[in-house]
């Protein structure tokens, strides 16, 4: 059925007269017709979220949380059409987006209504020299319309990251999701409207960056704050936008990311880590490890086992719970992966698997598909070693000492995650602690703790997300001293 993915405005959805096509990713078939927000649309949600803050931001923090556990509990109950619209926004397999993408969009509302109460609150005793003293506590307060743009990698996952600790805070919200995948957002929009959030608390905007609903969001004045997910360059746009009116903005931005796999690590284990964590929903996770780094004894090993398991990588029908990978998220990007691909052989890699794009014989040769890949024979300073592809690419090269590869895995502007495989815990202490990123597992790849900071470093980003990291984001704080004088000086 053709959709049509409407903007949600002060509880309401709103038509456009101008739209742009929804395109599945797996087939290049459109299916939808996305109505883009004109800026009078734009202006109309930011007036209604700050009409709607008043009453919502008041609201009692019991009531706000028990607010974001319907939601969580109406995304679940719906998760049969959400995961529809994931998997044809995305093209991602049904087999990845019924076990990550979905879930988590509920548990993002469930964790942070938890968090939100309980919240632990300050309070300070100050003596003072007479005998009096005083008592200082915090309260926290709402920003007020919260401008959040996400990305189309992890739609639902990461749109609910955002949303619901500065919902839960007591902020409304203007919120645009990508252009690329607006299915889910539309759906999160229906969710809200049902539960009966109150109108203008969430209102949701479809567009494009520059001369877009993004931009009328980022520069308006009125915009309390700005998050955002997605590339460094358009980061650092925003940034300058919100620099003129000193808005604080929290920014996860790009990564390439490094994996260091110890000869003594647990062999099978690691490679299955790895095959997850190179190609993943076709590498398109900003925290995919495409530069992967192994101890010399166990390299060559290591190399044949990877690509064995890449070779087995099933590319094929989303909807088929067999499918292992999908195809990236547009032609524009399908080309640009490609065109590292072609960039790898002008710089003399080694293709051990992969490089291509596959044909299926059937409709999914119209979709945007690439095989996954795994080069080596690349120095640290080459383009593709050194630039964020954001593919199922990988480049593999070994190394001698623990030393050695901190500083080769460090020489990066980016710095989101590393994954690190030993079995020597002394090891992992000392190279995870080494490495200038915002995570770093250890013998895991994308495990994720909701109430740990989440976030990265110089070219990837701005702050910290998640548990009371996002509260501090979403929120202000009001410190409340008050004297007390000293019990001598009170008199009846």
């Amino acid at each position: 059925m053709f959709k049509q993915y409407r903007n949600f405005i002060n509880g309401r959805f709103v038509d456009s007269e101008k739209r742009f096509a929804g395109i599945n990713p797996a087939t290049g078939v459109r299916f939808a017709d996305v109505h883009e927000a004109s800026k009078e649309m734009v202006d109309a949600a930011i007036t209604a979220g700050h009409q709607a803050v008043r009453g919502w931001g008041a609201t009692p923090v019991a009531d706000r949380a028990d607010m974001l556990y319907r939601i969580a509990d109406e995304i679940d109950r719906r998760a049969d059409d959400f995961l529809e619209a994931e998997v044809s926004d995305t093209g991602k397999p049904v087999s990845l987006a019924s076990k990550l993408d979905i879930p988590r969009g509920a548990a993002n509302f469930r964790i942070f209504a938890d968090i939100l109460k309980t919240a632990p609150l300050e309070t300070f005793r100050t003596e003072l020299a007479d005998g009096a003293h005083a008592i200082n506590y915090a309260v926290r307060k709402p920003l007020g319309v919260v401008g959040i743009i996400s990305p189309w990698n992890l739609p639902l996952l990461l749109f609910s990251w955002k949303v619901a600790p500065a919902l839960a805070c007591g902020n409304a919200v203007v919120a645009k999701p990508s252009e690329e995948t607006p299915g889910t957002a539309t759906l999160l929009a229906e969710v809200m409207q049902s539960v009966g959030l109150p109108d203008g608390v969430f209102n949701l905007v479809h567009g494009f960056g520059p001369n877009s609903a993004g931009e009328f969001i980022t520069k308006h004045p009125d915009i309390s704050a700005i998050t955002f997910t997605g590339e460094s360059k358009t980061g650092a746009a925003i940034m300058h936008a919100a620099a003129d009116g000193v808005k604080p903005v929290s920014f996860e931005l790009g990564g390439k990311n490094a994996a260091i796999i110890f000869a003594d690590c647990d062999f099978e284990k690691t490679v299955e880590g790895m095959t997850r964590a190179a190609f993943l929903n076709s590498g398109q996770v900003c925290l995919c490890s495409e530069r992967i780094f192994v101890e010399r004894p166990i390299y060559d090993r290591f190399v044949a086992a990877l690509a064995e398991r890449a070779k087995r990588i099933k590319l094929g029908d989303p909807t088929d719970a067999a499918t292992d990978m999908g195809p990236v998220i547009s032609a524009a990007h399908r080309d640009k992966v490609l065109s590292y691909y072609a960039l790898a052989r002008e710089e003399g890699a080694q293709f051990i698997v992969g490089g291509g794009t596959p044909s299926f014989g059937n409709a999914l040769d119209g979709g945007f598909w690439v095989e996954p890949t795994l080069i080596a024979g690349l120095a640290d300073d080459a383009r593709c070693v050194s630039e964020e592809i954001f593919g199922p690419i990988g480049h593999i090269t070994p190394f001698d000492s623990e030393a050695e590869v901190i500083r080769r895995a460090n020489a990066t502007p980016y710095g989101l995650a590393a994954t690190i495989w030993t079995s020597n815990v002394n090891k992992a202490h000392r190279a995870a602690q080494s490495m200038n990123v915002g995570i770093a597992w250890v013998n895991a790849w994308f495990l994720r703790d909701l109430r740990t900071p989440f976030g990265g470093s110089g070219l990837s980003g701005i702050g910290r997300e998640g548990g009371l990291h996002s509260l501090n984001f979403y929120s202000e704080l009001t410190n409340v001293c008050i004297h007390v004088d000293a019990p001598d000086a009170v008199t009846d």
